[in-house]
């Protein structure tokens, strides 16, 4: 059985919430089961959650229900998703089936790159023997899908989540060093203020003793 991530794209937002609700109450059974999923909006650049569910469904690889979806919206929504979204979103578009253009993009661009501002999609891990089953539920609303393998998409996560962490980490080291930086230049200026002061007062004493 397949473990993938399916992007479902929709026209009509209010459709989103109707599709969602439905996988909710009918997840599927041994030949497609959707485990967890997130309804998600693009605002301003930034992905939000508008609902989602988790079935508790445990799955192999890790990959525990929600735990993938829940980090992949991590990404998606974070430095690092704004970046793939402003890279491809351009080139990408809601076109899921450019291959031509897609095939030098990581799964995580092609995601990011999806969604446009005021889109929304539905993010899902389904375990599939036959993927047109959740296609045929999906098929009364005006969407569009695309599956990417959930094991290369957890690979890539992973990989996302120890970059984000490295970003953080040059981040605070780069804020320290300017800290360093500006309480040196703070010192510089108060010494040479001391100094100037202290010579200022010297002065004064030579002119009395000159009287």
């Amino acid at each position: 059985m397949a473990q993938n991530i399916v992007v479902g794209l929709f026209e009509v937002e209010s459709e989103a919430f109707q599709a969602l609700s439905q996988l909710k109450q009918n997840p599927g059974d041994e030949n497609s089961y959707v485990t967890s999923a997130a309804l998600v909006k693009k605002e301003n650049g930034a992905l939000r959650t508008l609902d989602g569910f988790d079935t508790g469904l445990n799955t192999t690889d890790d990959m525990a229900a929600g735990g993938l979806v829940g980090a992949l919206f991590g990404i998606l929504g974070g430095p690092i998703g704004v970046l793939l979204g402003g890279s491809y979103g351009m080139l990408l578009g809601s076109a899921f089936d450019a291959d031509d253009a897609l095939k030098d993009a990581s799964m995580l661009e092609q995601i990011a790159g999806k969604l446009e501002n005021d889109e929304v999609a539905i993010i899902a891990l389904a375990h599939e023997e036959d993927e047109s089953i959740l296609d045929q539920k999906l098929s009364g609303f005006k969407t569009i899908i695309a599956r990417f393998d959930a094991a290369n998409v957890a690979a890539e996560v992973e990989e996302a989540q120890a970059l984000e962490e490295e970003m953080a980490r040059q981040a605070r080291k780069e804020l320290r060093d300017e800290k360093k930086a500006a309480r040196k230049e703070k010192r510089e200026e108060k010494k040479a203020k001391m100094s100037a002061d202290w010579e200022g007062f010297k002065a004064k004493f030579k002119k009395k003793d000159k009287e």
